[in-house]
């Protein structure tokens, strides 16, 4: 059901409908994460719901209390991600971060629901079953396309999207057909999600992997990601994504937009180009681009501060955000 316009300044109500707190018993280490075991330090485990909604069992956590801010991760990360920013925010929202689908400690669908509006149609029941109204939303990277294409077919009616380091444009861009297609043969190869997870479990793997993105993030940080990904059930959801995502008709429909865009543009991510947000703007002159200056693709763990300030700033009527300072 579409949100009401007059939503958007609503604040949250206390999460209802088949929300519990804790887990299920462990799932086998080698195929998905355990709560009781890969979450047993979780960060902001105090926060965290298990919700069934749309055929799944989602984490979920919510904290803080005031307008209803979303925060939706991207491709093969998941809450903790956002480990340092969350409680940034709930000293003036009510932050609501789920796992998406497959990741983290969310269920994972079937792999056609794995697209870009099936993400979409899954987070809106998602918010259904909680019964809140995201008055202000934000998303890292494919999270963004995510959100934008809840925007855009009335799921969800913020007073502004901040796509963070948003991956819009096809990987690739003129050879996406052939990624895609890669990342389905990838798919189809049963023992591919396992050996990517074996290679990526050795910490000096994943610390590579991260630091390609054109970030330094902290120990803890590393840690987290890379006991996510010695799962299969992780990788693969991460790439079932990459094999079923099309942003081309999310392109053809971005200049329909109704909420203001912005964009957070780390100058030092080499994952998205900083570039392509010039691209996205030219889609929808009224995008504003706010540059992080010497920050790579997970600006928002790099400098979770400076990144709540530009978020902050984006419920405000008026106030367009300005860069953080050094």
């Amino acid at each position: 059901m579409a949100a009401a316009p007059d939503a958007i300044a609503g604040t949250a109500s206390p999460p209802r409908l088949n929300a519990t707190r804790g887990g299920a018993g462990p799932h086998p280490m080698t195929e998905r994460p355990s709560w009781d075991h890969e979450g047993r330090d979780w960060p902001n485990r105090d926060a965290s719901l298990f919700v069934t909604a749309g055929g799944l069992r989602w984490h979920v956590q919510v904290m803080g209390s005031g307008p209803v801010l979303l925060l939706v991760h991207g491709t093969a990360a998941a809450t903790h991600s956002w480990r340092a920013l969350a409680p940034l925010l709930a000293r003036r929202f009510t932050v609501v971060a789920p796992d998406l689908p497959g990741h983290g400690f969310t269920d994972t669908p079937a792999t056609h629901r794995l697209s870009l509006p099936g993400m979409a149609g899954l987070l809106g029941t998602l918010l259904g079953a909680l019964e809140l109204r995201p008055a202000l939303v934000a998303g890292h990277s494919a999270g963004a396309a995510i959100l934008l294409r809840m925007a855009l077919d009335g799921t969800i009616a913020p007073r502004a999207v901040v796509g963070l380091n948003a991956a819009l444009l096809p990987h690739g861009e003129a050879h996406a057909d052939i990624f895609s297609g890669t990342a389905r043969l990838l798919v189809e190869l049963p023992f591919v999600p396992r050996l990517l997870a074996w290679r990526a479990s050795q910490a000096s793997v994943t610390e590579r992997l991260l630091r390609n993105t054109g970030s330094r993030i902290e120990p803890r940080g590393v840690a987290l990601y890379a006991r996510l990904f010695r799962h299969p059930s992780h990788v693969g959801a991460a790439l079932r994504m990459m094999a079923n995502w099309n942003l081309r008709p999310l392109l053809r429909d971005l200049p329909r937009l109704a909420p203001p865009l912005i964009l957070v543009v780390g100058t030092n991510d080499r994952a998205v180009p900083p570039r392509q947000a010039d691209r996205v703007r030219a889609l929808l002159p009224s995008a504003r681009i706010v540059p992080v200056a010497g920050l790579g693709h997970l600006a928002h763990e790099e400098r979770p501060e400076a990144v709540a300030e530009i978020i902050a700033a984006a419920a405000e009527p008026g106030v367009p955000p300005a860069p953080p300072g050094p």
